[in-house]
């Protein structure tokens, strides 16, 4: 069997039972990185390092040591995220020689569970976008369709995940950026509750909805990553010391039984293309048919979330921005110098007032989260659009602007600091996958997995694979 093929847990067991040697899995990752260069996922590949580090890995493995479960597995990290002395370019032509001092703490955190750091990948530039068309380094491309886009910000992320190129990613969410390359490339992927995982290190977007998030091919390899990296940070002002739990444990034996499952009146299946909701439906008749209970909740003002998503993560990182954008705007790519130079424009009082509404959201969402266990919704509203599109059709005939329609469903949590999770739940007509959103109550990262996990114990959307590298 295909090295690749296996997931992590299984294939950490043959890595302690040495029927599996981290050397040659980090071959068959640089194998498959090297195969899919046409999706352009990757910008930086460590092949010297990650063959380094799997003779060393394999020699601890002959000495009696064993780490965990990520020993001697190979993980790929989104580009804005910081490792000492190795390139980190965000995506962007204004940190091209970038390579910083220090490893971002997720970084430290893998390494010091034994997991072996493959590449960085592409990403929209500066992650400042949903598609991961990229001027300086290539837009990233579907491996489902390489005509079409894979997502973003964390595009290359999800494609290494989608083609094997990695056995897991790391990747960075705002306003969906590790649910939308998700969902759109048939994998799984959490946005943890903000605070729960350390942002040290990382190039920020917008810092009041940034988190680091593990991306994967289940909910339990997703788990194995979350353990590795969750917790209190003290170098990170804005990470809580809520206490972790064991989120391997809690996917051992997923059960939904009993499980309260909220759909938002007028907007959980509203306004999505025909395909999304069938499958979205489908997914929900087959956690019932597992026991869990359908419910209707009401989120009174959840109609203003795209305008205040927008207009925060228009401010924020303008402001970050600043010095840079006056010093070399040259370097920036179009959509993204014109989206920072919008943000300047914004009057303070419509960043107070979006902030004022994301507490009152926030609240309406714990009120709703208080009568069910987990609110369930699309992840996005559409399947993978062309490269290069800057609108798509939800209603047949009425196009939209692209970044709007893709926070439709991936802001409310961003929104309200809320964790929620994509899940592969069907494919459209033409092959491209389509992702499930389940959203949860603060730091119930466990319960999202354990939904998770349930769902894919009774279907193997997850286990599907593009047909782009054959294999």
């Amino acid at each position: 069997m295909n090295p690749l093929d296996l997931d992590i847990i299984t294939a950490s067991k043959q890595i302690d039972d040495r029927d599996l040697s981290p050397v040659d899995l980090v071959e068959a990752c640089l194998d498959r990185v090297d195969r899919v260069k046409e999706t352009n996922a990757f910008i930086t590949v460590n092949a010297d390092e990650a063959r380094a580090v799997a003779r060393a890995c394999t020699d601890l493995i002959a000495a009696g040591y064993r780490i965990g479960p990520l020993h001697g597995i190979p993980i790929a990290l989104k580009d804005n995220v910081g490792v000492a002395g190795q390139l980190t370019t965000a995506g962007s032509a204004v940190l091209a020689d970038h390579r910083p001092t220090y490893d971002a703490t997720v970084v430290r955190k893998l390494r010091a569970a034994g997991a072996i750091i493959i590449g960085k990948t592409n990403m929209h530039e500066f992650a400042w976008g949903g598609t991961s068309a990229n001027p300086h380094y290539g837009s990233v491309k579907s491996p489902w369709d390489l005509s079409r886009m894979p997502g973003g910000s964390s595009g290359g992320s999800g494609v290494a995940v989608a083609t094997g190129a990695g056995m897991a990613a790391v990747g960075t969410d705002t306003g969906g950026s590790v649910r939308l390359p998700s969902s759109l490339n048939g994998i799984t992927g959490l946005r943890p509750t903000i605070g729960r995982v350390s942002n040290y290190g990382v190039i920020p977007l917008a810092w009041t909805m940034d988190t680091v998030g593990p991306m994967a091919r289940s909910a339990q390899d997703c788990a194995i990553l979350l353990d590795a990296f969750a917790g209190h940070d003290p170098n990170d002002p804005g990470s809580s010391t809520a206490p972790t739990e064991h989120y391997s444990a809690a996917v051992r034996h997923p059960s939904v039984a009993g499980l309260r499952i909220g759909l938002i009146d007028d907007y959980s299946l509203t306004h999505v293309q025909p395909s999304v909701g069938a499958a979205v439906e489908q997914a929900l008749r087959t956690l019932l048919e597992q026991g869990a209970v359908q419910t209707a909740v009401q989120v009174p003002d959840i109609e203003g979330n795209i305008s205040a998503q927008l207009t925060i993560e228009a401010a924020e990182p303008s402001t970050y921005h600043q010095r840079t954008l006056r010093e070399q705007p040259q370097n920036y790519g179009d959509d993204v110098r014109l989206l920072l130079q919008t943000g300047e424009l914004l009057p303070a009082v419509h960043y107070l007032q979006a902030q004022r509404y994301r507490a009152m959201l926030r609240t309406q969402m714990l009120a709703a989260l208080e009568r069910v266990d987990v609110i369930v919704c699309p992840t996005l509203p559409f399947t993978a659009t062309p490269l290069g599109e800057t609108t798509v059709e939800i209603d047949a005939g009425v196009p939209e602007d692209m970044l709007a329609a893709i926070m439709q469903f991936t802001g409310l949590p961003s929104l309200t600091g809320l964790p929620a999770m994509s899940v592969p739940c069907g494919f459209d007509d033409a092959g491209l996958p389509i992702g499930l959103q389940l959203i949860g109550r603060p730091f119930a990262e466990a319960s999202l997995l354990r939904v998770a996990a349930a769902f894919q114990n009774a279907t193997d959307f997850h286990r599907r694979q593009p047909p782009f590298p054959a294999v």
